[in-house]
């Protein structure tokens, strides 16, 4: 079903829990801490490694999502479901190439390096929203991106390791996350203006199930033992499935940049993961530049919170 037919209603579901813009906020945050987890989980296999890693992650999502959704959405699931909207699929497309990238990069490199690379997702939202959208941003907006990528270098600098061809090979992989990642929240943002707005929850499936396609033929023979494989479960239920529906929420009611921009979170979630539960002690550099990024956020979200009110 198209989404510009008027027949094509917001579910019951996004209409009893509509969030409001601060509920939205904290939607996001726990969605990025969830997402958080896959570094420090990824450390604990033993013997899954590579595509294998991405194909049951994204089997384990799907099976995820074919319990969650018909809950979520009921019976009229499959009915209400955009078939012919391209905007749908395209969705799909971004889900699946950030579920592969994603883990696929963590095999190859550090969690740092990999969040690293993914913080560059702000300036790929924020051109995407201005250039093509054809959407203003605030000064404050430009600024906080500005000093949210300052913080971003200073744990560049110290994370990178440029001498060593598969970190750079890794880095190259986990920046198609960011790129296929604005362009998602910059698709939700377009369908959550129109005038009958479709569901794109579902599209978080198409995305599991499109990943768990293309890396299947890479995947096997498979040497995950069963602890990698209840690890992996993990993974697909909670930080994964969970957490993309909970962004897609709020993704409902906060404006693109300001998911991305939250999406940073991600980054200095992981790195304290990974120092805690994998012994990947950050540098000084990574504090300090963490500081920089909660603080443009924090400051952006109460300009943006003054800006609303006056």
């Amino acid at each position: 079903m198209n989404a510009s037919v008027p027949a094509a209603k917001p579910d019951a579901f996004a209409m009893t829990f509509k969030l409001s813009h601060t509920q939205a906020l904290g939607v996001m945050v726990l969605a990025t801490l969830l997402w958080s987890m896959a570094g420090v989980v990824s450390r604990q296999m033993t013997h899954a490694q590579g595509f294998e890693v991405t194909f049951w992650r994204s089997l384990f999502t799907l099976a995820s999502l074919s319990l969650l959704l018909p809950l979520l959405k009921g019976r009229a699931l499959l009915a209400s479901l955009p078939w012919r909207d391209t905007t749908f699929w395209l969705s799909g497309v971004c889900w699946s190439v950030m579920f592969t990238a994603f883990m696929l990069a963590l095999t190859m490199t550090s969690v740092a390096n990999v969040l690293i690379t993914m913080a560059m997702g702000p300036v790929f939202t924020a051109l995407l929203s201005r250039f093509v959208g054809g959407r203003r941003l605030a000064i404050h907006t430009w600024l906080a991106i500005v000093v949210a990528g300052m913080g971003m270098a200073f744990m560049f600098v110290a994370q990178v390791q440029v001498n060593d061809g598969q970190h750079l090979q890794g880095m190259l992989v986990a920046l198609a996350v960011p790129v296929a990642g604005a362009i998602q929240w910059n698709l939700t943002h377009h369908q959550q203006a129109a005038d009958y707005p479709a569901d794109f929850m579902p599209a978080i499936a198409i995305g599991a199930l499109l990943s768990s396609l293309f890396t299947a033929p890479l995947a096997f023979p498979g040497v995950a033992s069963g602890s990698d494989l209840a690890w992996l479960a993990v993974l697909g239920l909670f930080q994964l499935a969970v957490p993309c529906l909970l962004a897609v929420w709020a993704a409902q009611v906060l404006k693109s940049h300001e998911v991305a921009l939250l999406a940073l979170l991600e980054v200095l979630f992981g790195i304290a993961w990974a120092w805690w539960g994998a012994g990947e002690a950050p540098d000084v550099t990574v504090v300090v530049g963490g500081a920089l990024v909660l603080g443009a956020l924090a400051l952006n979200e109460v300009a943006s919170w003054r800006v609303s009110n006056e």
